[in-house]
């Protein structure tokens, strides 16, 4: 992805937190250079702030995601803090790809805005899609989802995710952007993502313009 495109996502991005009176903390609007000096922070050490991915497809219409982290633990690291939350923009048609993860839980949570498709399935112990129903938890109830099927959140609606649940997600055609949350137990997007086919967490950025904000992956190179 080009550093300009990012720019322009990012600052779509704080208009539209903006008009859900959803407030960032203020080392979100850093430019690079407030940075320095700031690397023993739990900021840096746990990856929190700006992370955008078009999943290697180069195409972040159809296959991205733009979130903010905006708290997680390190249990590497010995952190007592043991959850993670992050603020997500799911637009129309924009699929996060489909996977799970080994150790996080987490709910899934449409804070606002057009509604949000969940495309669920099982795992076997090989890791492929289960062809078995599962069971998920939908703001408190129980639901069956045949492999396959899908749940739609409409704003205030949750689900549960355990580990090994596969899934995707997009935001439902006509409906406009979404705004995501999600709420967890610690977070590592290094580690604990099982892509169903293989591709690529974080982005290759071509540096044609400086960073409006840095991504949580520009922390080595810039701190």
């Amino acid at each position: 992805m080009k550093r300009s495109e990012i720019n322009a996502l990012i600052a779509d991005a704080k208009e539209f937190y903006e008009s859900f009176l959803f407030k960032l903390p203020p080392w979100a609007f850093w430019g690079p250079d407030d940075w320095k000096g700031t690397g023993d922070s739990e900021v840096v050490r746990n990856q929190l702030g700006w992370d955008l991915t078009d999943y290697g497809a180069g195409d972040f219409e159809k296959r991205g995601l733009i979130l903010f982290t905006i708290r997680n633990g390190n249990l590497a690291a010995g952190d007592k803090k043991q959850y993670a939350e992050k603020i997500m923009i799911v637009r129309e048609n924009q699929i996060c790809p489909m996977h799970f993860h080994w150790s996080k839980t987490e709910d899934i949570i449409n804070r606002g805005g057009g509604n949000l498709v969940i495309e669920l399935y099982g795992s076997t112990p090989d890791e492929e899609l289960g062809k078995e129903p599962i069971t998920v938890i939908v703001d408190g109830f129980a639901r069956t989802v045949e492999p396959g099927g899908t749940v739609v959140l409409t704003p205030g609606e949750s689900i549960f995710l355990e580990q090994g649940m596969y899934h995707r997600f997009y935001g439902e055609p006509g409906k406009g952007k979404v705004l995501v949350g999600e709420v967890s137990s610690v977070n590592d997007d290094n580690t604990d993502n099982r892509f169903h086919k293989e591709q690529a967490r974080f982005p290759d950025i071509e540096e044609d313009e400086a960073p409006l904000h840095l991504l949580c992956t520009d922390y080595p190179k810039y701190i």
